[in-house]
């Protein structure tokens, strides 16, 4: 192949080339016009593609000779630039002056809610355990809160600031260890050091009953569902006590080894979640039950690896429990108790010592010991951080939720007791009077 024939090959690279190598032509450009196609510009400029407006007339031999040589130079290509009609003019949907602003501002959002970083109200709390593995804290369904300092159980009523003692046992029997409401919020069971349960009217102040020899050591997890007060103890045992009746004892739970410290109902009532020092929580279902029994567990969950105290159950799912490791764990893991699948795990960074959910949006709130001290609201399902709240120099053992789910009672090592308003304030609300008495003394309006 001689040189010519590759030159009229490949002009462009060899134009490039060319161009390239000359030192002549560096400073401006000069086309090569033996590389374009005369014939085809000619023809397109002259002939093109003709409209229905304005048809061609020519000849036959004309007419054969543009078939030819269309066909010889590929007229499939289309025109790159062509004359054409100006697009139509859009019509307005809605004529300009039928406009208002208030079609042009955008669509107002739902304004963020408000979450106090501060407690609303701080009372005093002498002589409260500092005991991972109680439970000495509970808001009743009539608006009183319970909560044991020492060997004694104070009543706060919310609505009018009132406090009053309930019981003072003696230290034969004592510390209290644990506190629960009846879902009628007049009856509190109380759990003791020795072993005891105890239920009182706190109406009429008396006490209606002592249930003896379920235990063999302290009692520090409690939970009511209906007519049965289910208890946790120390021994490891878990057991359902029907308080209408002489032998209350009607089931006993084995499956933990060590102390039971967690122990909560499902909203149906048929299935109850325990934790305990063993790292172990377990779901155990009542139809299941049979009477005196050492019964089966549903599931047994071993994913967490320190102490489970923390337990609560989704409001608005109701296979849906999550639990709150301790401070060799400090996760939050989400559970679906119909399978026992673990769906989520969130590590918190801190000891988990108490859960709740809020009753009427997907949020949780979780509580912490070592090393923060401090409250973490959590958006469900994301877990997403959506406040961290501090205030308690102490690890925040104890956590109880108002009836109508909107304030949050903690008690901390610190022997304080704070009021948080972290779910919100219902449409119509009373502002909290102020307490007036032993041992919610020196109230503390924090700002």
């Amino acid at each position: 192949m001689d040189a010519g024939k590759v030159q009229s090959r490949y002009p462009l690279q060899e134009q490039f080339l060319q161009r390239k190598n000359s030192k002549d032509n560096l400073d401006r450009f000069i086309p090569n016009r033996s590389a374009m196609d005369f014939d085809y510009a000619h023809y397109m400029l002259t002939e093109g593609k003709k409209g229905p407006e304005n048809p061609a007339v020519c000849s036959p031999s004309r007419e054969a000779y543009r078939k030819r040589l269309a066909e010889t130079l590929n007229m499939n290509r289309s025109r790159i630039l062509a004359f054409k009609n100006k697009p139509p003019t859009p019509v307005e949907l809605i004529p300009q002056e039928h406009i208002s602003s208030t079609h042009l501002q955008a669509k107002p959002t739902k304004p963020r809610r408000h979450i106090p970083q501060t407690s609303e109200r701080t009372l005093d709390a002498p002589d409260i355990v500092d005991d991972f593995y109680l439970n000495l804290l509970d808001w009743g369904s009539s608006n009183v809160l319970a909560i044991a300092l020492g060997n004694t159980v104070y009543l706060w009523n919310a609505t009018d600031g009132s406090t009053s003692e309930l019981v003072t046992v003696d230290d034969e029997v004592g510390p209290i260890t644990s506190v629960n409401w009846a879902p009628d919020g007049r009856h509190v069971a109380i759990g003791l050091n020795s072993s005891e349960v105890q239920l009182w009217d706190s109406t009429a102040n008396r006490q209606l009953r002592s249930m003896k020899g379920g235990h063999r050591s302290r009692v520090g997890a409690l939970a009511w569902n209906n007519h049965i007060l289910t208890t946790g103890g120390m021994d490891s045992l878990i057991i359902n006590h029907d308080v209408r009746i002489r032998e209350h004892i009607v089931e006993t739970y084995r499956g933990h080894q060590q102390e039971v410290c967690g122990l909560k109902w499902s909203a149906s009532g048929q299935q109850l979640a325990s934790g305990g020092n063993d790292n172990l929580v377990h779901i155990w279902d009542r139809s299941t039950a049979t009477s005196n029994s050492a019964t089966q567990w549903l599931h047994r969950l071993e994913d967490h690896t320190s102490a489970v105290k923390a337990l609560a159950w989704c409001p608005f799912q109701g296979n849906l429990l999550a639990t709150g490791g301790g401070g060799g764990d400090r996760t939050i893991k989400f559970w679906n108790t119909h399978t026992g699948a673990c769906l989520n795990s969130v590590d918190t960074g801190s000891q988990v010592c108490s859960l709740l959910w809020n009753k009427n949006d997907r949020e949780l709130l979780s509580s912490h010991g070592f090393t923060q001290n401090q409250l973490i609201l959590w958006k469900y399902p994301s877990m997403v951080k959506m406040a961290e709240l501090t205030g308690h120099t102490s690890r925040v053992l104890y956590m109880a939720q108002s009836p109508d789910g909107c304030t949050v009672a903690t008690a901390a090592g610190d022997e304080t007791l704070r009021f948080w308003n972290v779910f919100g304030v219902p449409e119509v609300a009373k502002a909290a009077p102020k307490a007036s008495s032993e041992p919610f003394s020196n109230v503390t309006r924090i700002r």
